[in-house]
C-alpha cells in the first residue's frame, strides 16, 4: 500500500542538485547485472503507463502519463531483457518536483530505486534546476540514504490538497 493512500502524510523534502552523488559509479554496478537505466521513449508510453498502473495504481499512472508530454520525456525506467523493473518521473505533478518512483516487488533491494532517483535528479540538474522538491514522500529514509534532503516545514499536505476519493 502506498503510504499517502492510507492517510499517512509526510512532509515535502528539498534536494540540492549541486551536491548530488556521482551517478556513473552507481549505474555501472547495475548494468553489470544486466539492468539498463534510461529515459523512456515515446513509443513505450502505453506499456510503461499500464505497467505503473498495474503495480502502483491509477494515480501514479496518471503522473507517469504526464511525464510523456514533457520534452524531453521526464520518465526514466530500469529494464532487464525487455521487462520493466522500475520507473521514476519528474516534472509531472508540478514543475521542479520529483516523483513518483517505484520498483517492482521482486526487484527491490538491489539499488534500482537509488539509480532511478539519481538518474532523474542528474537529468534535472542538466536542465538547469538547482533544487528539487520531493512531494509528500512515503519513505523519507530512502531519500536520506541516497541524497542530502531537508524537510520543508509546514508542507503537509503540500500540493496534495483536497485529493479526490478513489
Amino acid at each position: 500500500m502506498i503510504p499517502w493512500r492510507i492517510g499517512h502524510q509526510m512532509p515535502d523534502l528539498l534536494v540540492k542538485l549541486y551536491e548530488l552523488p556521482e551517478v556513473r559509479a552507481n549505474l555501472k554496478d547495475s548494468v553489470r547485472g544486466g539492468v539498463n537505466f534510461r529515459r523512456a521513449m515515446a513509443y513505450e508510453k502505453h506499456q510503461i503507463v499500464n505497467w505503473v498502473g498495474k503495480h502502483f495504481g491509477n494515480g501514479w499512472a496518471s503522473e507517469c502519463d504526464v511525464a510523456f508530454s514533457n520534452r524531453p520525456v521526464s520518465c526514466h525506467i530500469a529494464t532487464q531483457s525487455g521487462a520493466i523493473l522500475g520507473f521514476a518521473c519528474y516534472d509531472s505533478t508540478s514543475r521542479g518536483m520529483f516523483g513518483p518512483i517505484g520498483v517492482a516487488k521482486p526487484s527491490r533491494g538491489q539499488g534500482l530505486g537509488r539509480n532511478l532517483l539519481l538518474s532523474c535528479l542528474h537529468a534535472m540538474a542538466v536542465m538547469g534546476y538547482a533544487y528539487v522538491i520531493i512531494g509528500g514522500t512515503g519513505s523519507a529514509e530512502f531519500y536520506r540514504r541516497v541524497v542530502n534532503v531537508v524537510e520543508i516545514p509546514d508542507s503537509i499536505p503540500g500540493i496534495y490538497i483536497d485529493k479526490l476519493a478513489e
